[in-house]
């Protein structure tokens, strides 16, 4: 089996989570879902895990990366599946089909990506880290993963 670098992995992933958050933009101003919680779940869910990953995007810490966007991965399933089931609840019109049919296109590229990915190096390069981190003084955790990051 081929495996993708955990570089090519972050890459992909990050232009994946750009139309999640296309999405997440359109339901989020979409008028017809604003009185339905379960359905206001969606653009929230996409937030939460779109931004969960943005520091270790930042810091090019694509371990961090892809072990916490996994992480995210059943709650963005259980979000599109919700959304492309419910959708036709608010609106029929094809914006929201088309909505639907990309957070269902986002959920399967990302497990694309993760059935790619040598999780051995992805492994390896996070001990690293870790390694690299602790002899620099500095925490092995990110004192960032406790924060809450309010929508705006």
């Amino acid at each position: 089996m081929t495996f993708m670098s955990p570089a090519e992995a972050v890459s992909r992933s990050n232009t994946v989570l750009a139309h999640a958050w296309m999405v997440r933009t359109f339901l989020k101003h979409a008028d017809e879902i604003q009185d339905n919680e379960d359905m206001l779940d969606v653009p929230r869910t996409l937030y939460d895990s779109i931004r969960a990953v943005e520091p270790a995007f930042q810091r090019g810490d694509h371990a961090d990366f892809l072990r916490r966007l996994r992480g995210k991965l059943p709650k963005l399933r259980r979000a599109a599946l919700h959304f492309s089931t419910h959708f036709r609840e608010f609106s029929p019109h094809t914006n929201y089909e088309m909505a639907a049919a990309s957070l269902i296109g986002v959920v399967g590229h990302l497990e694309e990506i993760f059935a790619a990915v040598d999780w051995n190096e992805v492994a390896g390069l996070a001990q690293t880290n870790a390694n690299h981190k602790t002899a620099e003084g500095a925490p092995a955790t990110d004192p960032l993963d406790d924060i809450e990051i309010p929508e705006v």
